[in-house]
């Protein structure tokens, strides 16, 4: 098993499409070697940073934070369980914050019609005891922005 793997290999393995892996180089997120042929070549460990991206991404961790934490490890070895762990840990405080403000944006939906007026008599998402009648007929909240 050769202990490079070129970027169409790393592509076909982590299901990242080859321009996002050059993006991912570019933000210096990923590392390659070039040959002499001037073709990207990436260790095996890319494949395990390229997964702790993906998985980021999907828990909507910015490639900023996502780049900090992967500052941490070593380039030249794969990242470990216990890598994962004490970097993922850093992002749980943010994710449970963010679940808490969604759940409660859902538990409020059910009391808005969706109609974008705004002032049924009964809305607790922008316009508790119907504020916006004094204002007049429309969706002053949606205009103002």
């Amino acid at each position: 098993m050769a202990s490079e793997l070129t970027i169409g290999e790393v592509s076909t393995r982590s299901g990242v499409a080859p321009s996002a892996l050059r993006f991912y180089e570019r933000r210096d997120l990923i590392a390659s070697a070039r040959t002499d042929g001037n073709q990207r070549r990436y260790e095996r460990a890319a494949l395990r940073r390229i997964a702790f991206i993906q998985a980021g991404r999907a828990a909507g961790i910015s490639l900023e934070q996502i780049g900090g934490a992967l500052e941490t490890l070593p380039r030249n070895r794969t990242p470990s369980r216990r890598d994962w762990e004490r970097l993922s840990n850093r992002w749980r405080e943010d994710l449970d914050a963010r679940i808490e403000t969604l759940q409660a944006l859902r538990e409020r939906l059910t009391t808005c019609i969706g109609c974008g007026c705004l002032s049924i008599d009964k809305c607790d998402l922008l316009n508790p005891d119907d504020e916006a009648a004094a204002a007049g007929p429309g969706a002053h909240y949606l205009r103002e922005g």
